[in-house]
């Protein structure tokens, strides 16, 4: 279900996820991924070609790092 106010970021930093209180993922798993500098990409996985796009490094969906 789509949200129609949602807003599509290129790239946020943890802290802006954090204060914005954007839910990207579990909670857990963000912090940890934040704690242990690991970016994360979101992006609809079932749009097709999504997910290869993502592996050869095109720029899809909201990267999150630093």
């Amino acid at each position: 279900e789509k949200d129609s106010t949602a807003v599509r970021y290129e790239r946020l930093t943890f802290t802006e996820v954090y204060e914005q209180g954007l839910n990207v993922m579990d909670l857990t798993a963000f912090t940890l991924c934040n704690e242990n500098k690991l970016p994360i990409i979101v992006f609809d996985m079932n749009k097709p070609g999504n997910l290869l796009k993502v592996l050869q490094g095109e720029a899809v969906g909201t990267l999150v790092e630093g």
